[in-house]
């Protein structure tokens, strides 16, 4: 199976989401949250990922989770994730109460495919205080891919998580997992990174982003965005329209793609220093926003 009918299949089973210049919609992906460990990578930047999904949850926004979530390929259970980042699922219940709350599964979360685990896993939680299961993400779906479709314009945005156009990753992911576990997480001590990965090995990720550029021309340059390879991209319109929210694990920051009032940017969330000396985090815009009319294929 070619990467534009597993791109293909992915569209055509998506659910589709109206919205209109009202929304408010923020895009993380990459997150990778792991058990607090060496080789948890979300550590480094959970303060900094917890405080700007505070901001967006009281500014009214969706969050959608563009895959990779977890990493239950470094990691064996959910369980060890939770009680690690406790506080970060907590405040995503919130927004799963709410109906703000949207996740994808990639390649490091693709067990979330099965709805069985799904519900095994996400549905309750035990709080060892009180002795007993406490719900947590009762009912939750976890999709391949969504479309949003705005009910004026009807332009579509597809999301999903990408690793469709990277055969190892969406075929092999078993293979994957298993040697992320044996051989690459205790590797990663001493500073070798798998180079399996597309956001470890350039030339792999010139060819992912190469294969959905080609699939986006198919489908006459509809507006798509992806995480997987964690390399953040923001078109200028006239150009194809292939978006990537980056990751929450880069050097000291996360980067997301908003939508608000009908324009779309790429946002940068890091610990800048104030002249006093102390520390603070700041949303800093990376690029746009630009309209999303401006990307309608005319």
């Amino acid at each position: 199976m070619s990467s534009a009918t597993r791109l293909d299949r992915a569209y055509d089973n998506a659910e589709t989401i109206l919205f209109d210049d009202s929304s408010k919609f923020i895009f993380f992906s990459d997150c990778h949250r792991g058990d607090n460990s060496f080789a948890d990578d979300f550590a480094n930047n959970r303060n900094i990922y917890f405080h700007a999904l505070n901001h967006y949850y009281r500014e009214g926004f969706h969050y959608f989770e563009l895959g990779d979530g977890d990493e239950l390929w470094e990691n064996i259970s959910f369980d060890s994730i939770f009680e690690a980042h406790k506080n970060v699922y907590q405040l995503l219940r919130q927004f799963h109460l709410e109906k703000r709350l949207k996740m994808l599964w990639g390649n490091h979360d693709m067990v979330y495919k099965d709805p069985d685990y799904v519900k095994k896993n996400l549905s309750h939680y035990f709080e060892p205080i009180d002795g007993k299961d406490k719900a947590l993400f009762q009912g939750i779906t976890y999709h391949e891919a969504l479309i949003l479709q705005h009910k004026d314009t009807k332009q579509q945005i597809f999301l999903t998580h990408g690793h469709q156009a990277d055969w190892w990753n969406y075929v092999c992911w078993r293979i994957g997992r298993f040697l992320v576990r044996i051989l690459w997480k205790p590797l990663q001590v001493v500073g070798i990174a798998d180079p399996t990965s597309p956001a470890k090995n350039y030339k792999e990720l010139i060819r992912i982003e190469k294969r959905t550029k080609r699939w986006i021309l198919s489908k006459n340059l509809l507006l798509t965005i992806v995480g997987h390879t964690h390399r953040p991209r923001f078109p200028e319109p006239g150009e194809i329209p292939l978006f990537n929210d980056g990751s929450c694990v880069h050097p000291r920051s996360i980067t997301g793609i908003e939508i608000e009032d009908g324009q779309i940017s790429l946002i940068k969330w890091h610990i800048a220093t104030k002249p006093d000396g102390t520390l603070q985090i700041v949303r800093v815009l990376l690029e746009g926003p630009e309209k999303l009319v401006d990307y309608i294929n005319p």
